[in-house]
């Protein structure tokens, strides 16, 4: 059977310690093995990126974006072939991995403009003769640790921004689907980066802690659970690293009665039911607020019973497989307990059997209504495709539930009034909020994160964030000998 190991100094390496199955999600066969590294690949990797670094930080700044541009050119030549590597691994539909795709090549296209975004302040004559001007300088060896459900999007969240800031970077991808990330690398070499830059180490929970307490690591970067995340930001800032950690979400979409329930019910299909309910954005919980709430499930049930899920090589299918059995089984449970619980369970999507994919990690949609705020299953991350309806009597005790919850990561409203919007906005506790967009993840050129406990560490993810993240501020002042007065100074200079 063949074995994906790491990718270290500028090549594919074996592994040298236990491996872990890769099977495909829509039948269940194990389809390759993958390399967990061990302490010994973790040292491996952060020698060849330290011994990389110098060069690459002295690399002038249009070289460094010029490569940037080559890999952009590469991936969108290979965008097929990624995407069809992202369902063989993970499951979700075709036209979503090409999505997901696009959404990560989009940082890479920030990336190339990393001359400008680098460019720091001046200012003339802040005292006579005296000058004081900025700089952003790279770290030097930065990790990213990434989840399984967007093998190409968060690692391009993630080193593009990075490796153009100037440092060298560590990718440590879900052992769940290593593909992508390897892909990517030999891809990166291609477009003419030196050995050493971009390094891959497949590996489970030995290979995180690894990195996140290695002395050769200066910055670590995490998208994941938030009970992940919390130890990756704890850990490594014990060690001293910069961490930035993104973690859990439930995310919420308020429909108030003068929302288009049309547009409503479409919005909450595919930000529910898109990539089997597996994302840190998906609308988990529906808040219909006063009246809304009987016409919006009787909207919503035909919708999802009728939704096409299937495997993700199927032009037809709307929805595929969860990535393993373990984790559909655990979603399972969610929508057992919510039954015991005492919501009702308007579709049930746990008998789902494919024919000729009944060994494959399927799941049908499910829809709960009359959900309280006390239940587990509003109060826990899912990660599957289950939509919770909670009513609301009115927008200020909407608003109230959605601020209450733990995590802040995303929240919408649908709406047709600007003032509630405009209230919505400027009140809500959430990182990330649409108006009439049910999943608002932001462009590359502005920022991704959460608040609360979705978020932890001071800087979102990519954008401008993503460059202060990945780059310390140097401030210079300056004043060359034709300027300086005999004897000694007891006091600012700048004050004279």
């Amino acid at each position: 059977m063949q074995t994906v190991g790491h990718f270290i100094d500028g090549k594919p390496v074996p592994g040298s310690g236990a491996t872990a199955p890769i099977t495909d999600p829509s039948t269940g066969k194990i389809t390759r093995q993958v390399s967990l590294a061990a302490a010994d690949d973790v040292d491996k990797a952060v020698a060849a990126a330290a011994h990389a670094f110098p060069a690459w930080a002295a690399t002038p700044v249009p070289r460094r974006a010029a490569v940037m541009f080559r890999f952009k050119q590469l991936i969108e030549q290979h965008a097929d072939e990624l995407a069809r590597l992202i369902t063989s691994e993970h499951g979700k539909v075709l036209s979503d991995a090409r999505g997901s795709l696009q959404r990560g090549l989009e940082v890479v296209e920030f990336a190339c403009g990393i001359p400008h975004l680098l460019k720091g302040e001046f200012s003339e004559n802040v005292g006579t003769n005296i000058d004081s001007y900025s700089l952003r300088q790279p770290i030097g060896v930065c990790a990213g640790i990434t989840p399984f459900n967007f093998p190409a999007m968060v690692p391009l969240w993630m080193f593009p921004v990075a490796i153009a800031c100037g440092n060298t970077f560590i990718l440590k991808p879900s052992e769940k689907v290593p593909g992508c990330s390897m892909r990517l690398a030999e891809l990166f070499m291609q477009a003419g980066a030196p050995p050493g830059v971009l390094n891959i180490l497949n590996g489970a929970k030995e290979a995180v802690n690894a990195i996140l307490t290695h002395p050769g690591v200066d910055a670590v970067s995490f998208v994941g659970s938030t009970p992940v995340a919390e130890h990756v930001y704890r850990t490594g800032t014990h060690a001293g690293k910069r961490v930035q950690a993104l973690g859990g979400a439930k995310n919420h979409m308020v429909i108030l009665p003068d929302a288009d329930l049309d547009q409503a019910a479409d919005a909450l299909m595919g930000a529910a039911y898109g990539s089997a309910g597996e994302r840190c954005m998906a609308v988990s919980v529906a808040v219909a607020v006063g009246a809304v709430a009987d016409p919006l499930v009787q909207k919503l049930s035909p919708r999802v019973r009728a939704l096409k899920i299937g495997p993700g090589t199927d032009k037809e299918s709307e929805m595929g497989p969860l990535v393993t059995a373990a984790h559909r089984d655990k979603v399972k449970g969610y929508i057992d307990l919510g039954v015991k619980e005492g919501a009702e369970l308007v579709v049930d999507g746990r008998d789902l059997r494919l024919q000729g994919y009944e060994d494959g990690f399927f799941l049908g949609a499910s829809l709960f209504y009359k959900v309280r705020s006390d239940m587990r299953i509003y109060k826990e991350e899912i990660f599957g495709p289950v939509l919770c309806v909670i009513r609301a009597p009115g927008f200020e005790d909407a608003l109230k539930l959605v601020n209450d919850h733990e995590f802040g990561n995303g929240a919408a409203v649908f709406t047709r009034d600007g003032d509630a919007a405009r209230s919505f906005v400027s009140r809500v506790s959430a990182g990330m909020v649409g108006v009439n967009v049910a999943i608002p993840v932001p462009m590359a050129f502005f920022s991704f994160g959460g608040w609360k406990r979705s978020l932890f560490g001071d800087h979102h993810s990519h954008g401008a964030e993503g460059v202060r993240f990945y780059t310390r501020l140097k401030s210079v002042t300056s004043r060359w000998p034709t300027g300086i007065r005999a004897g000694a100074d007891y006091i600012m200079p700048t004050l004279r």
